[in-house]
């Protein structure tokens, strides 16, 4: 039976409420609207820019960080294919954080009018769009107890179940592999380590067969496993919502 392949940003929602056909090609069409591309390692905004549009990641990572006078960087959560860079962004008079592009990034750019009129129009995206800023902040919260609470080995776990999760509800594992172009160096300044500590961890987590990571590609054996050691719940981040489930054919 042939099936019409859905965007990124329409499986991520549709995992929080019921989708129509009509929400469906509602939410295709603005991911096509003003699409533009950014090179790896440069930035999409900046702190101090005055917010044009919402970006909506199509291709490629980003991530949301702050930095020091001294350019000690913070990395404060990470964007794939279908994250919203804050939907709610529009409202704020100026950038407070920085979003940076980690590989090449296409994006499209969501302005305040087409935004309203989605959310107007279409009831259950508006629902979709509430759900998924909660799990943004739920994100937040377990991104912060994992860099206060968590070791070294259970921090980098933790983030590699985390996105290997987010990038399997998009479609965008194969099998227990996915996609990994954080460098060492974003991983440290993602979990509150130093390089070195990472690549240790790394090393050990090699060595207790839970990972194989080569060529920006990650392979885990045995999710259960790795879960285990990093102490995950996935409740944070409300895969499973009825959306996963129904359909709205109206």
């Amino acid at each position: 039976m042939f099936q019409i392949m859905l965007s990124p940003l329409t499986l991520r929602l549709q995992a929080f409420t019921k989708l129509s056909v009509a929400d469906r090609e509602a939410i295709d069409r603005v991911s096509r609207s003003s699409v533009r591309q950014v090179a790896a390692r440069q930035d999409i905004a900046r702190e101090g820019d005055r917010p044009r549009a919402v970006n909506l990641i199509l291709e490629g990572w980003a991530c949301r960080y702050k930095s020091l006078p001294d350019g000690r960087r913070q990395i404060v959560s990470l964007f794939i294919p279908g994250d919203l860079c804050d939907a709610n962004v529009l409202i704020l008079k100026e950038m407070d954080h920085y979003i940076g592009a980690i590989t090449a990034v296409r994006l499209a750019e969501i302005g305040r009018e087409q935004l309203e009129a989605l959310t107007l129009d279409h009831p259950r995206i508006t629902q979709a769009l509430w759900w998924d800023a909660l799990v943004t902040t739920s994100v937040q919260r377990e991104w912060t107890l994992n860099v206060g609470q968590r070791d070294a080995y259970e921090r980098i776990s933790h983030l590699l179940v985390e996105m290997f999760l987010r990038l399997r509800a998009v479609g965008l594992t194969t099998g227990n592999t996915c996609p990994f172009p954080l460098t060492q160096t974003d991983l440290a300044d993602a979990t509150g380590l130093t390089a070195v500590h990472v690549n240790r961890t790394l090393q050990d987590l090699r060595r207790d067969g839970l990972i194989a990571l080569e060529r920006r590609t990650l392979t885990i054996p045995d999710l259960p496993r790795l879960k285990n050691a990093a102490m995950f719940n996935d409740n944070y981040l409300h895969l499973d919502h009825e959306g996963a489930h129904l359909d709205a054919n109206d």
